[in-house]
């Protein structure tokens, strides 16, 4: 069986970079697809998206460009050198990405847009690795218990299989990922625990307007720096609620986990104790 090669460009960084291409093969032993990353580092801008040639000299099947506000142009840049190629793209980025949707429509790019991925608190004063390190993680955490992580995969899984078959057109995600449209995908079947799911994603996505106040509307320090912190206070809370979703979903023993098989199937099971099926 021919592979079906996927490429991931990350410019710059929001939660969900981290951990994406890794969504597509969680044991590393799924024999259909070959996956590659460039990565930029924390930089976005068009100087460092030119790059993305490198990747696309290995001819990927599909791109994902993956950054913040897609509507900038070091993003921009990434995804026209990947249509130039004639290769299918999906943008995946975070709310201000929402300025860029008519123009990703008109090409013909698909779009994951996730207002609940925040933008940091990024002040000197405030920021700092270990600071940087501990928002990363907290929000990919509320992220994959409130169900954007398996939107994230059950999309690109669907492309992928797409392209195994070999159908021409390819109907290519174009969606902004609300509260409701995620948790739906974690499949919760107490409804309290979907309740705080709910609660903790909306919750992420009032810290990204915290942190958009703070790092670009308030000028004093002592206005911005208190609101960031506040923002990322916000975060930590929202993280503890949807462990407290998770561990109601474990205590019923309904917890839903859906591995890969290694031709790329999809298998589920809910008690701890039972092996995964089609």
């Amino acid at each position: 069986m021919e592979k079906i090669k996927i490429g991931f460009v990350k410019l710059g960084n929001i939660g969900t970079s981290r951990i994406v291409d890794l969504l597509l093969d969680e044991r590393a032993d799924r024999e259909d697809i070959d996956v590659r990353v460039l990565g930029t580092g924390a930089k976005m801008t068009p100087d460092v998206a030119a790059d993305t040639a490198r990747l696309l000299d290995w001819e990927p099947d599909m791109v994902v460009v993956i950054s913040p506000n897609a509507a900038l142009p070091g993003p921009k840049r990434a995804r026209e050198m990947v249509k130039e190629r004639g290769k299918p793209c999906i943008v995946i980025s975070d709310g201000p990405a929402k300025k860029a949707v008519n123009e990703l429509k008109e090409n013909g790019f698909g779009y994951l847009i996730i207002p609940g991925d925040p933008m940091i608190g990024a002040r000197r004063e405030f920021l700092d690795p270990v600071e940087m390190s501990i928002f990363n993680s907290d929000v990919l955490a509320v992220l994959s218990v409130t169900g954007v992580m398996r939107l994230l995969q059950e999309e690109l899984d669907r492309v992928i299989e797409a392209l195994k078959e070999g159908r021409g057109e390819l109907n290519l995600p174009q969606m902004i990922v609300t509260a409701e449209s995620a948790v739906e995908r974690a499949k919760f079947s107490n409804p309290y625990a979907k309740a705080k799911a709910i609660a903790a994603y909306n919750m992420l996505e009032r810290v990204a307007e915290m942190d958009a106040r703070g790092c670009f509307v308030m000028k004093e320090p002592g206005d911005y720096i208190p609101m960031v912190a506040a923002a990322h206070e916000l975060l930590r809370v929202a993280s503890v609620l949807a462990f407290e979703a998770r561990e109601m979903e474990k205590q019923m023993d309904k917890l839903v986990r859906e591995p890969h098989s290694r031709a790329g199937q999809l298998l589920r099971k809910e008690g701890l104790l039972e092996k995964p099926g089609a």
